[in-house]
């Protein structure tokens, strides 16, 4: 945790606030891996962290409160995805390397984060701009290099290609997988065939060209 943080009222919490502030989002972060976000209660966080409601309050105006501080930091993770694409090259057998990792890493982050990630994704639905825009800065750390990643393969030889299309078909793609990976467990799909489908996609997405075999 960095920088001063600060409580409802505007007071800087000490070191014990911080970690008491602390303990209520892992605290958080559990219950919503194991029950529906409308269903969590500011009491029950708080037994949970053995502590009272009114310590609750004192850091989040409400559950909703704690739950976007857990997004916002679940989207600054979400930087990282930009390096599984940034300067990699998508040539050949090292391109579909690239795509590979691409879907592995994607695929793993949505795993670690899927309890937020659900919320957020609701939240969005819903209409909820504060939310709308954190599953956009998630999106977008891959959807942006994945756009330059085509102007340079595609765009210059298809002047039809809009990169910046092909790049958000591609990162819904994936998102998508992600949020529906049992469903593909219904349609007989088995999950160490879904990776290289996906992969498939993605490298002939980027390149337009059949992967080398």
């Amino acid at each position: 945790m960095t920088g001063q943080v600060r409580t409802v009222d505007g007071r800087v919490a000490g070191r014990r606030g911080q970690e008491t502030r602390q303990k209520l989002l892992d605290c958080l972060r559990e219950m919503l891996s194991t029950s529906p976000y409308r269903d969590v209660k500011v009491i029950d966080v708080a037994r949970m962290a053995g502590t009272s409601p009114a310590t609750f309050y004192q850091y989040f105006p409400d559950v909703e409160g704690a739950v976007l501080e857990i997004a916002e930091e679940m989207a600054e993770d979400s930087g990282g995805l930009k390096e599984l694409v940034d300067g990699k090259s998508w040539a050949g057998k090292t391109g579909f390397t690239t795509s590979e990792e691409l879907v592995d890493g994607f695929l793993a982050f949505w795993r670690k984060n899927d309890a937020i990630l659900r919320v957020v994704t609701l939240g969005a639905a819903e209409g909820d701009k504060r939310f709308f825009k954190i599953r956009m800065k998630v999106l977008n750390s891959v959807a942006g290099p994945l756009t330059e990643a085509v102007k340079a393969n595609q765009a210059k030889t298809d002047k039809t290609v809009d990169p910046a299309a092909i790049s958000g078909s591609l990162v819904s793609l994936l998102a998508s997988a992600a949020e529906h990976s049992k469903a593909f467990t219904s349609w007989g799909v088995k999950v160490k065939d879904l990776k290289p489908n996906l992969a498939l996609q993605v490298y002939l997405g980027v390149t337009g060209k059949k992967p080398p075999k």
